[in-house]
């Protein structure tokens, strides 16, 4: 399929440095999910939205079997091993955005680093499994290729100092990834971000029955959401297990996904290990059920609506009423949110495609974007074949 049909059915961004909310960014993402899922048999649902959301597709498939069996308990036991799971591929998206957009996007046309990156890729033990264990040697190769020093103790110092230890290490050590790390800190702008707005619906029980109505009752709420009136943002920095005591600009939300990496990869502990990322769910009604996941982007969330009509009676085969899915990149690039608010602050007579590449390595959309013509053109846009 070629990159022209992918955009066209994923979805793309539209970006345009300078100009005002809500015309900074547009996003052309269908929500395919609640046109195809109503009248699938509900024990199919997993793979289909894993299809349809291919690039972090073990999530989607965990987040949906979670809501299958909190809407209809027994018909889809949750999978054996949820948290190790969810940490598997969560650390292996870190690992392949860290790799291969980041050089892309905060290096554009500097081959010397990107084919670094690309080399040490192979190697990764946690991109090569079936492995019993992946996690020491996982953690091994990163402290020998891309932090350069223990990685319990990087995150010791990222934990007591953010940022200040961002810079610090990044001009400390060598190697391809602090040098691009230490590079992007000039593309750096606008204030941190507000922790106020940072999602967290699923540390209440009272928030997430107002995200399960808002989902229900609000058409077109799943592709622009927004809680209480106001746009939130999610991430790395989001997480359940950690409240987001530091200041975080753009750059500094380089170290904490880095730092995800890290906990992901050390032994399990609270806050650390298959202990770090979170996930549940529960019944949002009669014959309904909300999920929701921790994942590399951001919080996802599920909500599945089986239908009525004989529902559990023996040989009947139950079917998907409704399936409603909302995923970090929603969030973060609403057209009034995060992303857009700082692309429509920046300067539209001074170069862009910088603080642009900035912007999409720290959020991290699950979907290509485009610069519009006018704007700088230096940054790569193209498309991952995996990307939906």
């Amino acid at each position: 399929m070629s990159a022209v049909a992918l955009d066209d059915l994923a979805g793309s961004l539209r970006v345009r440095p300078g100009t005002a909310v809500p015309g900074s960014l547009l996003s052309t993402r269908r929500d395919w999910s609640a046109r195809l899922a109503p009248g699938q048999p509900v024990s199919a649902l997993p793979g289909l939205v894993g299809s349809l959301f291919s690039l972090c597709g073990q999530a989607h498939r965990l987040c949906s079997q979670l809501a299958i069996d909190a809407a209809m308990p027994g018909l889809m036991p949750v999978p054996a091993e949820t948290a190790e799971r969810l940490r598997l591929e969560t650390a292996q998206e870190h690992v392949r955005r860290i790799g291969l957009d980041w050089p892309r996007l905060l290096a554009p046309g500097d081959t010397a680093v990107v084919a670094a990156a690309c080399a040490a890729l192979p190697g990764c033990p946690v991109l090569t499994p079936p492995m019993e264990a992946p996690w020491p040697a996982t953690a091994d190769w990163l402290e020998r290729e891309w932090l350069h020093m223990p990685p319990a103790r990087w995150l010791h110092a990222w934990q007591a100092c953010g940022a200040d230890w961002l810079d610090d290490w990044s001009r400390r050590q060598a190697g391809w990834l602090p040098a691009l790390v230490r590079a992007a800190r000039s593309l750096d702008g606008g204030p941190a971000l507000d922790p106020g707005r940072a999602l967290r619906p699923h540390a209440s029980a009272p928030a997430l029955r107002r995200l399960a109505t808002s989902l229900t009752a609000q058409a077109g709420f799943g592709l622009a959401p927004q809680v209480d009136g106001t746009c939130a943002h999610t991430g790395s920095w989001s997480r359940l297990h950690d409240p987001m005591d530091l200041p975080l600009t753009p750059w500094s939300l380089l170290g904490s996904r880095l730092a995800e990496l890290v906990r992901l990869c050390l032994p399990d502990a609270p806050g650390q290990g298959s202990q770090w990322l979170s996930w549940g769910a529960c019944a949002s009604g009669p014959r309904q059920g909300l999920a929701w996941v921790e994942m590399a982007r951001g919080l996802l969330v599920h909500q599945l609506e089986v239908a009525p009509d004989d529902a559990g009676a023996v040989g009947v085969v139950p079917r998907v009423r409704a399936c409603r899915v909302l995923a970090p990149t929603e969030w973060n690039f609403h057209p009034a949110g995060e992303v857009a608010q700082r692309l429509g602050a920046l300067d539209p007579q001074q170069p862009q495609a910088g603080a642009v590449g900035l912007l999409m390595a720290a959020f991290d959309p699950c979907v290509p974007f485009h610069l519009d013509a006018e704007a700088a053109t230096s940054a790569s846009t193209e498309p991952e074949a995996d990307h939906a």
